[in-house]
């Protein structure tokens, strides 16, 4: 057994709990937010599906852009930055499956 009772251990203990306060975050500026990579990402892999008609580029510029939705922090930033990925994304995904063969590719 124990060598406490529980009345000599709640009598003991130093906390306080009506000193107590719920957390509050600090307010940050939106200028002060971490870079937003997967949307950096999005982009870019957006851009060379387009510009290269990597189908590859195109389907992980979707997958960054859903993952960068998911964690947005400033609303209006990085709605325009994630809009801009995805069109780009579904644009080389367009031209990809719905456009002209490539020159030089066997049918």
């Amino acid at each position: 057994m124990s060598s406490h009772s529980n009345n000599s251990a709640s009598a003991n203990d130093p906390r306080q709990p009506s000193a107590a306060k719920p957390f509050v975050a600090p307010m940050v500026s939106p200028q002060d937010l971490p870079v937003d990579y997967s949307g950096f990402i999005a982009v870019i892999l957006g851009v060379a599906g387009v510009m290269f008609r990597y189908k590859l580029c195109s389907w992980l510029a979707l997958i960054f852009c859903a993952q960068s939705l998911s964690n947005m922090r400033n609303m209006e930033n990085d709605l325009k930055q994630i809009s801009m990925a995805s069109m780009f994304a579904i644009m080389g995904l367009v031209t990809n499956y719905l456009g002209p063969a490539r020159p030089g590719s066997q049918s």
